[in-house]
């Protein structure tokens, strides 16, 4: 009964396999008749690794075929490959370049992305007002992390006037969404009384919220919380709890605190 189970898989993998090759073979035949939808299903296949071999150097070719003739998509993704140097040779400058293109037909990943390349100089100048402009773009369409961005840029007067309120602001829109950076900078913002009235306990709120999803920051910051009794009730089991789970995310500061609970 085994055996036979055994030679059943291998015959229905064996199938698999057929199919795979077959779909490969048929859309690497219409791809080379100049069928759109069939190179980019196949560029797809080979940066997958999806029915075939994974092969970079083949899915730029094709990337870059359809990239030229304008589709944002995928200029966004030939992009991706030039910043990662995969199937060529990396090159911030150019995924500079096919950033830019599929950013000004309104895509919002390649918005996001082209502005964190202003932000940081990669392959351009450092230029954090296009960085903003671009950032604006991205998080208009819902982007928490652009949106966080735009926050960071506010709290520190990088590319516009220092603006704790706007930096309120959009730490809460992002935070609103889930985005983990997002709720720590709008705990941080509460704690400190910037840009908002300060008020620990919506502090506390807030760094619960990306304690959970593990940011190490703000599960110290809400020990030091539960330590001291602001905007919580106080309770060292708790502090104890929250600065070793920052010590086990990585953060010195929680597991020095922690010691000094244990001790």
């Amino acid at each position: 009964m085994m055996v036979k189970k055994l030679l059943l898989a291998t015959l229905i993998g064996l199938s698999f396999s057929t199919t795979y090759a077959n779909e490969i073979d048929d859309l690497t035949v219409k791809a080379e008749q100049g069928d759109e939808r069939s190179q980019f299903d196949l560029a797809m296949k080979y940066y997958e690794g999806n029915g075939t071999a994974q092969d970079y150097p083949k899915a730029f070719e094709l990337f870059k075929k359809l990239a030229e003739r304008g589709y944002a998509s995928v200029q966004y993704n030939l992009a991706l490959m030039y910043r990662n140097g995969q199937g060529t040779k990396q090159d911030d400058k150019q995924a500079l370049y096919w950033y830019q293109k599929a950013a000004e037909q309104d895509h919002a990943g390649a918005q996001h992305n082209l502005a964190l390349m202003y932000k940081k100089g990669q392959g351009t100048k450092q230029d954090y007002k296009k960085a903003l402009s671009w950032f604006q773009k991205a998080a208009e369409k819902g982007d928490p992390d652009a949106q966080t961005q735009i926050g960071g840029l506010y709290y520190n007067g990088q590319g516009v006037k220092q603006d704790y309120k706007q930096a309120f602001h959009w730490y809460q829109k992002a935070a609103e969404q889930g985005l983990a950076s997002g709720q720590f900078n709008l705990a941080l913002m509460y704690e400190k009384g910037r840009g908002v009235k300060q008020d620990y306990k919506k502090a506390a709120d807030w760094y619960q919220k990306a304690a959970t999803q593990g940011v190490a920051e703000a599960q110290y910051n809400l020990g030091f919380l539960y330590y001291s009794g602001q905007g919580v009730k106080q309770d060292k089991r708790l502090a104890k709890k929250w600065f070793g789970q920052s010590c086990d995310s990585g953060l010195q500061d929680g597991c020095d605190s922690y010691r000094k609970l244990t001790e």
